[in-house]
């Protein structure tokens, strides 16, 4: 790959990083919401029972609200490319003497690098409520989950936003979207018990994504598949979702 090819996927790359830091309220929002959850949800019910669950809730619930973190934080990659287009500056980048491969690379980097990065904020905060990973592997398996989940929602929020310009339409889409896959994903509750739900989750790529999460975080005992199969599964899923990206935003037009 040529210098000036891997300057502009550090450039894009950067300018993501910048606009996330300097974007203090979107960082607040985007930790706010996951964090109300964890604590209202998780430490209110800690000692609930349900059927299909082993364990605290709070131990159940801490996985499914780290994926929703870094999902939700994901799809500002495909708001900032609705942003760029609104103020030329995706045009003038699509004109640069720099392929369109090495924009969508900086891009998709910049996006699952802050998603991330709040997805390990909130991880920590659930650690000190009290959740507990089960091994050290473990953990660096979920981890290893948090990266591809990020990557999977940026190359699914360049799907959409390729294909849209305006603001509203683009969030109305996502919430009609992500909501529904979110609550059928076992993020909030478990769906062992219930035939019907757990059939349906299993045409829920996030339900791989929360299940293996959660498997290789606490312990295989609240997840359905063991975490190298949902791992083989969400692998798939993120090649798939980034090379729709990648197709979408380079056939895109500004």
């Amino acid at each position: 790959m040529r210098a000036n090819e891997l300057q502009a996927i550090y450039i894009m790359w950067m300018r993501q990083m910048k606009r996330f830091v300097r974007s203090r309220s979107r960082v607040i929002s985007m930790i706010i919401q996951p964090l109300f959850f964890l604590i209202f949800l998780g430490v209110g019910f800690r000692n609930v029972q349900m059927p299909g669950l082993e364990g605290s809730f709070i131990d159940f619930l801490a996985p499914g609200i780290v994926a929703m973190a870094i999902l939700f934080s994901s799809m500002f990659a495909g708001v900032s490319v609705l942003w760029d287009k609104q103020f030329g500056f995706l045009q003038e980048v699509l004109v640069a003497p720099v392929s369109r491969f090495s924009i969508i690379i900086g891009r998709t980097l910049g996006g699952a690098t802050t998603a991330l990065i709040q997805g390990l904020i909130i991880l920590i905060i659930s650690f000190i409520l009290g959740v507990r990973p089960s091994s050290i592997p473990g953990l660096l398996l979920a981890i290893v989950f948090m990266i591809l989940i990020a990557f999977s929602a940026v190359g699914f929020g360049l799907v959409i936003a390729s294909r849209m310009n305006d603001f509203e339409g683009f969030q109305l889409i996502m919430n009609i979207i992500m909501f529904p896959l979110l609550f059928l994903s076992s993020a909030f509750f478990p769906v062992k018990e219930d035939m019907v739900l757990r059939t349906l989750s299993f045409f829920n790529p996030l339900f791989y994504m929360v299940d293996g999460l959660r498997g290789s975080l606490i312990g295989t005992e609240n997840s359905i598949f063991s975490p190298f199969m949902d791992l083989v599964v969400v692998i798939i899923i993120c090649v798939a979702m980034l090379s729709l990206g990648s197709y979408s935003f380079s056939k895109s037009e500004v």
